[in-house]
């Protein structure tokens, strides 16, 4: 992962790690500048959304149903905002990258609860980040027989199981780019896109699923509208 935000759109500002802002802070402060129109939970929502579909798209080379659906979503949901709001979403992903880049940690999971949406949508509530590490650490799978470590998480929330699986990697020396392989699912739409979002940035080979894993687990032939592969699952760093 590059040490400058990635520029998915114009507008975007560069962030180093040298800044000594507070990110995670920063993020909820430019949030809730956004809201009043909108509640701080759907700006958050439409954020991470447009910030995801730009990833996915800027990787597909044919344009077909599924990349224009998902140009029209992002396109209808940014244009609910004004210039100067539209361009902060871009800032803000800049300022995850950064954060991703100093603590690898489930930031938009922290930053939903730290910012109170934990409390009013949907009774909602990610694992503390601390929580997801020791099960990583107890929990690590052994590697296959090609000496890669597979992740299967059913309930994938905004990833902070498998971000903590991949800092356990690390921990033990082992490149989790390059040795770790992730099918991640929820139901709910908006964990997909903050598990994508971060995996994304972490350069993690992932396939991100929307759907009822008990139901309709993930498998060859799922309706590719519900399904988002990282950059780093389709060859590509950011």
């Amino acid at each position: 992962m590059k040490k400058k935000g990635a520029s998915l759109r114009p507008g975007l500002r560069v962030y180093r790690a040298s800044d000594e802002m507070n990110r995670k802070k920063d993020i909820i402060k430019c949030i809730d500048s956004i809201s009043g129109k909108y509640s701080s939970y759907e700006v958050f929502t439409d954020w991470i959304r447009c910030s995801s579909l730009a990833i996915s798209n800027s990787l597909d080379m044919f344009h077909g149903k599924v990349w224009r659906d998902r140009e029209q979503m992002y396109l209808d949901t940014i244009r609910k905002y004004n210039h100067d709001e539209a361009h902060m979403f871009p800032e803000m992903l800049g300022m995850l990258c950064v954060t991703l880049e100093d603590n690898m940690e489930d930031v938009l999971g922290q930053i939903y609860m730290e910012s109170g949406m934990g409390s009013k949508a949907a009774g909602q509530f990610f694992t503390p980040y601390h929580l997801s590490e020791l099960c990583a650490r107890l929990m690590l799978p052994a590697p296959n027989e090609n000496g890669k470590y597979l992740v299967n998480e059913p309930s994938c929330g905004g990833g902070g199981m498998i971000i903590a699986a991949a800092s356990a990697l690390k921990e033990k020396g082992i490149n989790y780019q390059k040795d770790m392989i992730v099918v991640a699912q929820d139901l709910d739409w908006k964990g997909v896109y903050m598990c994508y979002l971060q995996l994304s940035l972490l350069g993690i080979k992932a396939t991100v699923v929307q759907g009822n894993t008990l139901m309709e687990p993930y498998i060859k032939g799922y309706p590719p509208e519900r399904v988002l592969y990282t950059p780093a699952k389709m060859g590509v760093l950011i």
